[in-house]
């Protein structure tokens, strides 16, 4: 599905990142990539999701390069395919629970059939995140578990191909972080999306079928 060849990326301040990386993911992996702080990982994820470009390489997602992408395309690309989940929620203040998973509904043309589908496919969700009596909620009435299982809802509410979930445990405590590791193992096997997670978490990297370790700009075993 996914296909990495020769991907480099160095900045002003930190010198080279990612050097000449390879990477290799198929239907229905689940990937995690572990290495110290300033490695790489978010670096890496952000180049996946066209949220940056690196300085050579190619990137070909089910056998089509989208490095040359235009804008456009790039935000059609991510709202098809890709699902992003941060170790900071992003929700945003003023909507509640429902309006922040459906915001990439909103974001597509959709017919009004296609937007009841997904929003019905919304509380299907929620309700195996044990998430659905906070749908009136906002977020500053949720606690922080609750608030990155919201997160996990908005980011597969579109069915996408790739889940990229940077530090997703990161600011949970250890019971929420079991939570949400259960959670990301069970849509990996129930839906089949391909998952790659950045993580420090050796617990959470156990739970994904295959692991790597991203240090000196290259990924390896």
């Amino acid at each position: 599905m996914l296909i990495i060849k020769g991907l480099t990326k160095s900045f002003i301040q930190r010198g080279l990142v990612l050097d000449n990386l390879e990477l290799s993911v198929n239907e229905g992996d689940s990937l995690a990539v572990t290495g110290p702080s300033g490695s790489g990982k978010t670096t890496l994820m952000n180049m996946i999701g066209l949220l940056d470009k690196p300085d050579a390489g190619e990137i070909l997602f089910r056998g089509k390069s989208i490095l040359g992408f235009t804008p456009e395309e790039s935000a059609l690309y991510r709202n098809r395919n890709i699902g992003f989940v941060f170790q900071d929620h992003l929700l945003l203040p003023h909507l509640n629970v429902s309006e922040n998973i459906l915001l990439p509904v909103v974001a597509t043309k959709n017919t009004e059939v296609e937007f009841e589908e997904k929003k019905k496919y919304a509380f299907e969700l929620m309700d195996k995140m044990g998430i659905k009596g906070l749908s009136g909620k906002y977020p500053w009435q949720i606690s922080g578990g609750e608030a990155q299982r919201v997160t996990l809802v908005r980011a597969l509410i579109n069915r996408p191909s790739l889940l990229l979930a940077d530090e997703p445990t990161g600011s949970l405590d250890l019971k929420n972080a079991s939570i949400l590791a259960d959670l990301l193992t069970l849509m990996n096997n129930e839906t089949g999306t391909a998952m790659i997670l950045a993580t420090h978490s050796a617990g959470l990297a156990a739970r994904m079928k295959k692991h790597l370790k991203l240090e000196n700009g290259r990924l390896t075993e």
